[in-house]
């Protein structure tokens, strides 16, 4: 297990590695970048000493350097002109669009981020397996068409649709507002009970938006392979046997049905944050969906770095979680690897 945890954390950093390269090229592709549009803007209006400062920061973060270098020292590999120290060094660069270090921008949005996606897949799982698991045993019943038929409307709304209409509606028939992740007042307040509660009601609407089309997505599929499983030798085996049908059902088949959405785990994570964005707007979530969506608008080639590599590094997270679990999960896995 040493050996195999060893090999993954190298292949994790090479993946990070490369994965760093290809998106400093995605984001240094549009022409220019926030500083020099800024400094051609600024000369246009004659501000010629706001036009000097702007071309200084230019200089002092390295955005007059080639682009090989530009990488260099964005990653840590290279010191910056300013000894700025890079991402492998925990310096994530200066926003220009906010006028503030990256960190600051991002650190609560981060952990914001990371907790409304927690809840999402625990939201998802609880939903789903039970109703998948009913769904299977009781084919072609009433209750398996709605499961069905909810499945489908699921998957066709759209979430940021669904957003639009219960901010609309809630507010209209009910009086709530539902926007935000906590009441305005303890936006700059320390936490505390009262805030933990504030953010726990506000999250009922967002984690059911968000996690609706993955829901159903994950009903369908568990179905599916339940079903496949259900027919398998083994199960008959033991229904043969006298084994009781729930723990016929549990320890069986449904062990064996879990394993594609366990190696899912690693798409998952990013899936939620790139796919939230729109429901985050709809929404105001103060959530790094907005975040990023700016900075790639605006150029703002750090900030919008660091996100995406904040999402890449979910990525592998979440594909080395999958894999253990997997291990854990069945049994064949662990005998493949041992011989």
């Amino acid at each position: 297990m040493i050996l195999f945890l060893l090999r993954r954390f190298v292949t994790m950093a090479l993946t990070l590695l490369a994965i760093s390269a290809l998106v400093f090229i995605v984001i240094k592709l549009p022409p220019g970048d926030y500083l020099s549009n800024q400094i051609e803007e600024l000369r246009a209006q004659g501000d010629a000493a706001a036009a000097a400062k702007a071309e200084f920061l230019r200089h002092q973060y390295g955005l007059d350097l080639p682009i090989w270098q530009q990488y260099l020292v964005w990653v840590g590999a290279m010191p910056g002109p300013n000894g700025w120290a890079g991402l492998l060094q925990g310096d994530w660069g200066w926003s220009f669009e906010y006028q503030r270090p990256v960190n600051e921008v991002v650190n609560r949005a981060l952990a914001l981020t990371i907790l409304v996606n927690i809840v999402v897949v625990i939201f998802v799982h609880i939903v789903s397996i039970p109703i998948a698991l009913y769904s299977a045993t009781r084919q072609y019943s009433l209750g398996d068409t709605l499961v069905t038929l909810f499945g489908y409307l699921g998957l066709a709304t759209p979430n940021f649709l669904l957003a639009l209409v219960l901010l609309y509606y809630l507010n209209r028939w009910f009086g709530i507002s539902i926007g935000g992740l906590m009441d305005p007042r303890f936006t700059d307040a320390s936490m505390s009970m009262e805030k933990m509660s504030s953010i726990m009601s506000h999250l009922i609407v967002p984690v059911v938006v968000i996690g609706l089309s993955g829901t159903a997505a994950m009903i369908r599929r568990m179905r599916a392979n339940l079903l496949d499983e259900l027919q398998k030798p083994y199960t008959v085996t033991a229904r043969a046997k006298g084994v009781p049908p729930m723990r016929a059902l549990i320890k069986y088949p449904f062990r064996m049905a879990l394993n594609p959405f366990v190696a899912d785990i690693g798409n998952l994570l990013p899936h939620l944050v790139s796919g939230s964005v729109l429901v985050s707007l709809v929404l105001s979530l103060p959530t790094v969906g907005p975040i990023l969506l700016q900075a790639l608008k605006m150029q703002d080639q750090f900030l919008a770095g660091f996100i995406l590599m904040f999402v890449a590094v979910l990525t592998v997270v979440g594909m080395l979680i999958s894999d253990l679990l997997l291990a854990a999960l069945d049994p064949r896995i662990r005998i493949g690897g041992q011989a």
